[in-house]
């Protein structure tokens, strides 16, 4: 049995490649043979396809706070960097910790200057977990500052994001979750309307036409008009990561999974893709889960859900050896 295993994270839980290798040691004892290949959809956890970072960076956290950034720049020039590392959510203490009118992404532009002073030629960029709804006033304003925003424009900077939110409508989409209040909100939708017409003014380009413009609270817009380009995230790292490949060897089984199965995960998240790549080219597909939505299940896709099969609370305890338990006992159903 030749099976390829690409899981995103389990949030709070697991990382990928901690759930590639609990899949794997099931694997190994019956006899098969596994292709780790870790995923994301650009957002955190993404450094962990690409081998994980190998450098950090100080730069402005969401709330002015300096933080420590960790990203990683490889050999050929490819620089790999999330923006939650530098303005995200979590390092804002959360919605409850968050002030959401002030936060700002200053800290991934400067991080964006430090990878290009470091001699990167192409950026990956993953928008997910953000505290910030600023339109990327403040990466923008930092790379203007440091001089780097045409350096921007040189390279090839690939931002992945799994959203189609527009530039104006990503207080009214996000901002709830980041803890805006309805005022908030409201405020919020008028700074991202005025910034929308001064980045037009500046650069020629209107954000708003731009597909996934309001991901991150408006950042993709914001690098999107000094010349980065926004792609749906994990067509993109299925690419990056050699998932496709690993596919095209034709193995007989994919294992797959996240933390929670709804409803967004057949819509460019990393279980929906998997799925669709899969089912392209013949493979069967098992999606282990921390828990499913009712209802939710990807088309020709056996769903595993951990919480259904051990319970809540060791599914959140232990993660990777629920995977184990729960895996092994459907290879060993399968194996008849």
């Amino acid at each position: 049995m030749r099976v390829v295993v690409a899981p995103d994270k389990f949030r709070g839980t697991a990382t990928a490649g901690e759930i590639c290798a609990a899949v794997a040691e099931v694997v190994l004892a019956r006899g098969g043979t596994v292709r780790s290949v870790p995923q994301s959809d650009g957002g955190e956890g993404m450094l962990d396809v690409f081998g994980g970072a190998d450098r950090t960076t100080d730069v402005t956290g969401p709330l002015g706070v300096p933080v420590t950034a960790a990203w990683r720049l490889d050999p050929g020039g490819r620089a790999v960097v999330e923006t939650s590392a530098a303005c995200g959510l979590a390092l804002a203490g959360g919605a409850a910790g968050n002030r959401p009118e002030q936060a700002t992404t200053r800290g991934v532009g400067e991080l964006l200057a430090a990878a290009l002073r470091a001699g990167a030629t192409r950026i990956l960029v993953g928008l997910g977990g953000s505290a910030t709804t600023d339109g990327g006033a403040g990466a923008v304003a930092a790379l203007e500052e440091q001089g780097m925003a045409g350096a921007l424009a040189a390279a090839e900077v690939l931002v992945c994001c799994d959203v189609d939110t527009r530039f104006t409508d990503a207080a009214r989409v996000f901002g709830p979750q980041k803890g805006a209040d309805p005022e908030a909100v409201r405020r919020l939708t008028e700074r991202l309307r005025a910034q929308r017409q001064r980045y037009l003014a500046r650069y020629g380009l209107d954000p708003q036409l731009v597909r996934g413009s309001g991901a991150a609270g408006g950042l993709g817009g914001g690098l999107a008009v000094l010349g980065a380009r926004l792609v749906p995230g994990h067509d993109l790292l299925a690419v990056e990561s050699g998932l496709d490949a690993a596919l095209d060897e034709g193995p007989d089984l994919v294992v797959t999974g996240e933390g929670r199965l709804d409803a967004t995960s057949l819509a460019g998240k990393v279980v929906g893709g998997v799925a669709r790549r899969a089912a392209a080219r013949g493979i069967e597909v098992v999606a282990v889960v921390g828990a499913a939505a009712r209802g939710v299940r990807p088309p020709g896709v056996t769903v595993l859900s951990l919480t259904e099969r051990v319970g809540r609370e060791r599914a959140l305890s232990d993660a990777t050896g629920s995977v184990r338990t729960v895996l092994g006992e459907w290879l060993d159903a399968r194996a008849g």
